[in-house]
Order: structure tokens, then sequence, then C-alpha cells
């Protein structure tokens, strides 16, 4: 697993500035006014960062904007950073300014000189969210090395604020790793392998097998992976943070560990993104990785299915019929269209099986988002406005982005089949649309839902404000603020 930036927390000592080996980095305000360090650093390099500052502010310094003075004389180190945090910014902009530092640290070790800043811990958050790089296939590549040493007027106070944030980022990159991992590496065996470990931090994990799933009558799951080899799996972790026997917060994700789409075969352009399709239960393993590590006070369960979807023999054919575990029957259109079959049979256990306080589903389910919403936001679905409501307060302060989509009777109809309950597409129309308004059939009525069709977000072909291209760990901070807001105690 790629580990965090390892942070320590250090008491202001401003003799440290110039025999630091590395990065330094100071803050100043959106005026160009410095603390004690930024002072320090000045006098060192003889009056250049104050003419640096002088020549930025006639531009005007922007909140959480970063420049740089490399190799800067009369210090040992190779640079100094200097981030623009004003005291009256956001959140957003205070990790922004971090991520800069993150993305500009390499190899060295960063000496963050946050004074008493109220800010201290969200930027320190931003450095260590965007300081990642997956390198576990890379020969000969470069362990990451350095460290991010946090210097503040009061380090016991800054950590204790940091620990959870650091929580949230051992998530995130949890998350992403498994949505870099080739499906050669992550099978469904090698994926609930990685998720019974989390035991060791505390959850309580299960991993049900296809046998055990037959049971439960589990087809429409089933009928997705039986083209593989790799058997397919439903996997159980349970954080129990609040109080007993309250009702948990169900997470569920779709776990599709490769896409060729089936019979209706993908094109082959492309095709090798489809190991980024377990995006929705690589989300749900990063949250309750996070919950676990910070200690949540709350009772939340994640379900995630594992399937591989390949063509072969035995895989579904279009025009196939198969009943799920609710009993409804669905025909089968397109073999492609194979993650709400994963879903609705994980989101019908879940109810039955620990009647949730609500239900939140994750599947990197549809092209049509991105379509819709490009790269920049999720699609959001809900049958209750209070819990979408929130979660989108959640999503916008994490600054991850969500929108909601509509939901309708119309857009229900276009499912009807005319020799099953319902068919698993609904046509070329609306197309996000439809795949929620069949999850929807097996949400129970007054569960509180949301469908979240991450497809656009999970892995990017650009770098975003807190990652490089490629896997995002999308949706683990915005959760984790939801579980934070909504469902957890005092």
């Amino acid at each position: 697993m790629t580990t965090p930036t390892p942070v320590t927390f250090l008491e202001t000592d401003i003799e440290r500035l110039a025999d630091h080996v590395g990065r330094v980095c100071i803050v100043v305000d959106d005026a160009g006014r410095t603390d004690v360090a930024g002072r320090r650093v000045n006098r060192l390099t003889k009056g250049a960062l104050k003419r640096a500052l002088e020549a930025k502010a006639e531009a005007g310094l922007k909140a959480g904007s970063v420049f740089t003075l490399a190799y800067p004389a009369g210090m040992a180190a190779e640079a100094v950073d200097v981030i623009c945090v004003p005291r009256a910014t956001t959140v957003h902009k205070a990790r922004a300014a971090g991520a800069a530092l993150g993305r500009n640290r390499g190899k060295a070790d960063l000496l963050l000189a946050v004074g008493n800043s109220k800010w201290a811990a969200q930027i320190m958050l931003g450095a260590v969210l965007r300081d990642y790089k997956f390198q576990d296939h890379k020969t000969g590549a470069d362990a990451k090395t350095g460290s991010i040493h946090v210097m503040c007027n009061d380090p016991d106070a800054i950590s204790a604020k940091a620990q959870p944030l650091l929580a949230i980022a051992e998530g995130t990159f949890f998350t992403r790793d498994l949505v870099s991992e080739p499906a050669n590496v992550l099978t469904t065996k090698e994926f609930a392998d990685r998720l019974a470990a989390m035991e060791s931090i505390g959850l309580k994990v299960e991993v049900l097998e296809e046998d055990e799933l037959a049971k439960l009558g589990m087809r429409t799951l089933l009928a997705v992976g039986q083209g593989s080899d790799s058997p397919s799996k439903v996997v159980v972790m349970q954080w129990n943070g609040g109080a007993k026997g309250e009702a948990p917060l169900a997470l569920v994700g779709k776990g599709v560990v490769f896409d060729t789409g089936g019979i209706s075969l993908k094109p082959a352009a492309g095709m090798e993104d489809m190991t980024m399709d377990m995006g929705g239960a690589g989300t749900v393993a990063g949250v309750m990785r996070a919950l676990a590590l910070r200690k949540a006070k709350a009772n939340v369960v994640g379900i995630v299915g594992l399937v591989e979807n390949m063509p072969s023999g035995n895989a579904i054919r279009p025009g196939d019929v198969v009943t799920s575990m609710k009993g409804d029957t669905v025909e089968i259109l397109n073999t492609d269209a194979e993650g709400r079959l994963v879903l609705c049979d994980a989101i019908w256990y879940t109810q039955e099986r620990f009647e949730p306080a609500a239900v939140i589903d994750l599947a990197t389910l549809t092209g049509a988002i991105i379509v819709g919403l490009g790269h920049e936001n999720a699609g959001v679905f809900s049958n209750d406005d209070t819990l979408c409501n929130a979660f989108l307060k959640s999503a916008e302060a994490e600054g991850e982005g969500a929108w909601r989509m509509p939901l309708g009777q119309a857009y229900d109809d276009m499912l009807k089949s005319p020799i099953a309950d319902m068919k698993n597409i609904g046509g070329r129309a609306a197309g996000s649309v439809t795949a929620a308004q069949f999850i929807q059939r097996f949400v129970k009525d007054g569960v509180p839902w949301i469908h979240l069709d991450i497809a656009g977000v999970a892995s990017v072909k650009s770098e975003t404000d807190y990652a490089p291209k490629g896997a995002t760990g999308w949706g683990v901070r915005a959760l984790d603020r939801l579980v934070a807001d909504r469902f957890e105690g005092e």
C-alpha cells in the first residue's frame, strides 16, 4: 500500500530555517505580510524574500497561490516555497496551497513553518494528499523519501487536529491504490483479501463466497461474474463506533475488477481503462478505512460486490432473463450494463440484513454521466431531499464535485420489458438516469437512498487539485464528512 508522507509536528524554532536541507515553506497573507519565520528567511536571504513579495504584490497575491525562491543564498535549503493563506480564507484554498507544496516536494524533506496559522492542519492535508505516486509495478522506481515537518507554535494542538485528517488521507490513498491496480493483480480474491486485512484496524470483515451468494439468491450479481474464472464475492465491512443497536449508514459499492462488457463486448480502444470499474467498491473501502483509523463515533457498514465481467461459453447472454434476490426478474439486453446487476442484489441484501438508516451506493456506472457532467462532477440521484442536500453540502465543503440529477416515472417507464419485470437498459436517451431508476427499484419504501455515479471522477487523464492524473480517491473525503456531520454521535 502507498503510505502517506510521514508528518511530524515541531515547536517553532527559527534557527532551524538556516540549516534545513530540503525545502522550506513560509506563509504570507494576501497583503504579503509574514510572520517571524518569514522575517527570519528574509534576513537570511538578505532581503530577497521581501523583494520577491513586493514584485508579486503588484500583480496581487491570491489565496492559495504559491511561488518559489530556488537555491536561496544564505540558506542550506534547495528552495523556499511561499504560500498565500489569508486569515479569512477557505478550507479549500488552504488545502490547495498545501497541495502545491506536495506537488513540488519531490524527495526532499519539507519544513513547513506555519506559526500560529489556524489553517495549519488543512495546509498539511493538502500537501499529503497531493504527494502521491503509484509505483508498485515500476521496476527500479525510487521509493518515496522525505517527510513533512510542521513547525508551529502549538504542535500538540495542531497534531490533534491533524490526526483525523491523516486518517482520511490514508483512506484516500487506499482507494487510489485499489483503482490503480491492474486486473491481473487485483483479482476478486486479492481484493477481498485486502479488505479482510482491515480487521487489523478494527473493522469486522466477512467474505461471502459463491455458494453462500447462491443460497441467498443473488442471481443477478452471480450472472455478471459467471463468464469469468475469478469467483464472485461479496465483502461485508462493519464499523460499530456508534450507539449499540443504532441503525447503520450503509455504503454499497460496485466492484467489477475488469469489465470487458461480456458478450456485448466493448471496443478495444480504451478497454484497458476498465481496471478502474471497481472504483465504487474502492471508495467504500477507503471510507471504511478512514472511519476505523479515526475511530468514528458512528455505525457504518460497507458492502461491495466483487465480480469480473468476461465473455466465455458460460457468460450471460443478451436476451437472458435472471431473477434477483428481491425476486424481480430482469431481461438482459446488454451485458455491458452489468454494474446495476451487481448493485441491485447487494443493496437488497444490505437492507434485508442491516435495516440501515440510509443507503448510499457508488459505482462507475455509465458513460452517459461523463457525457452529461464531464470529469468535474459525480452524478447524484436520490429519493430523499434531506439526505441528498446533506451530501451535496459535504461534497462542496471537501471540494469534491457533485451534481444532482433527476429521477421520475417517465424514466422508470423506459425500463419496461415485454417478457420480464424489467430490462436492464432503457435505451440511449438519459442512460445515467435510467440506470439510477433501475437501482431505485431495489430500494425499499421509506429508506433514504443516494446513488453516486462516479464514472467521470474516479480516475482522470489530467491532474486535479489534490491528485496526479489517474485515480483520485473521489468521495472518501465527502462521505467521511457526511458521516461526521450527520451520523456521528458526540
